[in-house]
């Protein structure tokens, strides 16, 4: 059976919990769309995390990877647009390491785009009444730093596609939040829409900053 790799994060900065680990570990072994999910919770630690997340895929061999994030302050689920080559830590990650102006990979190219289809991930998402958006920007943390580190060893493995989704906050973490119950239907429903279809939607997407 094709597999998707599905990856959330350790708590950080810190926080005692962070969703995306409990969707990672909650998803593990469902079969959506025809794949099998294989969850993986990632460190929240610069390089380490994207060494963590190589191996995994060399061992799984995925036919796409959904990397999650969470993101305090947004009000709805985010899938990604674009990583950029950069660690720009406003924090420290949990090892301690807090990068300033450095390139995740150096002379990499300046940024990769998302392969996956978010626009109609996205409208799926509103669709079933759950908020969502398509975001212009993954931050500069460890984040985007797995974003980018993930379709930098996808460059040259056109068969598996990637990207990266953001989650805000739990609703008992902070406002504006959503349920957990919530963040795991949706992620469900955007990987349905990723298994079901390669090319995007072109309609004019709301996005953040």
């Amino acid at each position: 059976m094709k597999k998707i790799l599905l990856t959330g994060f350790e708590p950080f900065g810190g926080a005692r919990i962070n969703p995306t680990e409990s969707i990672a570990r909650q998803l593990h072994g469902m079969v959506i769309g025809g794949h099998e999910v294989v969850g993986l919770v990632l460190p929240c630690v610069f390089g380490q995390s994207i060494r963590v997340l190589r191996r995994h895929i060399r061992a799984v061999q995925p036919v796409m990877v959904i990397c999650l994030g969470q993101a305090g302050g947004r009000g709805a689920i985010t899938p990604e647009r674009v990583a950029i080559n950069v660690d720009d830590a406003r924090i420290a990650d949990n090892a301690g390491a807090q990068p300033i102006d450095r390139p995740v990979v150096r002379g990499g190219p300046a940024a990769y785009f998302s392969t996956l289809p978010i626009k109609a991930m996205v409208s799926r998402l509103q669709a079933e009444g759950i908020a969502a958006s398509v975001s212009a920007s993954a931050g500069t943390f460890v984040c985007n730093h797995v974003f980018y580190g993930l379709m930098h060893a996808l460059r040259d493995q056109a068969a598996i596609r990637g990207g990266f989704i953001h989650v805000p906050w739990l609703t008992k973490q902070g406002r504006p939040g959503l349920k957990l119950d919530t963040m795991i239907a949706g992620i469900v429903l955007v990987m349905e829409v990723a298994t079901s279809r390669r090319r995007d939607i072109r309609i004019a997407g709301g996005h953040i900053h």
